[in-house]
């Protein structure tokens, strides 16, 4: 507690050091105890009113980082590793820079590629090896937790693990409900949603609506062989049942790596259709982030960009939607 003072009043007689006529005075007695009683810790204060010490215990074993060390020299490498915790899947800091080398190796049993932090195999946050595929997306998992800074590891700079995390957690669990999750929103999908063109301002939207999405819907009509139904109310439409069908067929034959990019990309783009035009290569990366942004670009145009708004956005978009893009791609190499 009196250090912790002292830290204080000499941090105040630096600042007032700077003007001569003061420099040399000294707090009363009755300030310094104030002072000394503000810089105490105070236990009330340690723990917010609504959180058990139950509670408390639990969230520091989610945000461990647990390292398993080899327990002979004959040990595989496969048999030591590092497992991050829940929260690495939410996006909050979990913990310094423990490893120095990044490497990726067959895995021991030859069955796809695994990332090594110096001797430790990674592993997913309930503690199975995270075996990827092939070569490059392990390649690219790896460059992203070389570029973490010793202060701290940040998931929400690691897209690519957070998506092969999801890959292989989650999506073989709720593969159901994330398929009927998607067909739910399929008839309030972006493009087909239509400005009526009924004044000056929507008139310009409609045009460039009809410009860009168009050849969309064409390749839809095409590719699925259904012709979609295009609405102006904010309720949505409903399409041809033969169209939801096959679109559901389509998510039904993914892998777990491709659905979760797709549902990953049409989270952040409001829209199936569009993450289905990159899974079948008829639409790339700033194509897609263009139509998603479509209406929004032509107010910006008019009216003029908010720093600190909509970049932000449109950068968050970028990302979201790249990421997913590049991951459903490395996934899909043979």
């Amino acid at each position: 507690m009196a250090s912790s003072a002292n830290r204080i009043l000499t941090s105040l007689h630096s600042l007032l050091s700077v003007r001569p006529s003061i420099s040399s005075y000294r707090l009363p007695s009755a300030a310094r105890r104030r002072l000394a009683a503000v810089a105490a810790p105070n236990p009330d204060l340690e723990r917010p009113s609504f959180a058990s010490p139950a509670e408390e215990e639990k969230k520091k074993k989610e945000d461990t980082i647990y390292l398993k060390k080899p327990s002979s020299e004959a040990a595989t490498r496969d048999a030591t590793s590092v497992t991050m915790p829940m929260s690495f899947v939410t996006g909050s800091i979990v913990g310094k820079r423990f490893y120095k080398e990044v490497t990726t190796r067959l895995a021991d049993d030859g069955n796809g590629w695994t990332v090594m932090l110096d001797y430790r195999t990674l592993k997913s946050p309930s503690k199975r090896p995270l075996k990827f595929p092939n070569l490059a997306l392990a390649k690219a998992i790896a460059a992203e937790w070389e570029y973490q800074q010793t202060d701290g590891i940040r998931p929400f700079t690691m897209p690519l693990m957070k998506l092969a995390c999801t890959a292989l957690e989650r999506v073989p669990l709720t593969r159901v409900k994330i398929i009927k999750n998607l067909m739910k929103k399929f008839h309030q999908d972006l493009v087909f949603c239509r400005f009526p063109g009924d004044s000056d301002l929507t008139r310009g939207v409609l045009r460039r609506q009809e410009e860009k999405i168009d050849p969309i819907l064409d390749w839809v009509q095409s590719e699925f062989g259904f012709k979609p139904v295009v609405y102006s109310s904010f309720f949505g439409g409903k399409q041809d049942d033969g169209l939801t069908k096959a679109i559901e067929n389509v998510l039904e034959k993914t892998s777990d790596s491709e659905l979760a990019a797709i549902d990953a990309m049409a989270a952040s783009a409001h829209s199936l259709i569009i993450p289905l035009g990159i899974f079948y290569g008829r639409l790339g990366i700033e194509e897609a982030i263009e139509l998603i942004r479509l209406e929004e670009d032509l107010q910006v145009d008019r009216w003029g960009l908010v720093e600190g708004g909509h970049d932000i956005d449109i950068a968050d978009l970028q990302v979201q939607m790249s990421s997913a893009a590049v991951f459903l791609g490395l996934s899909q190499i043979p």
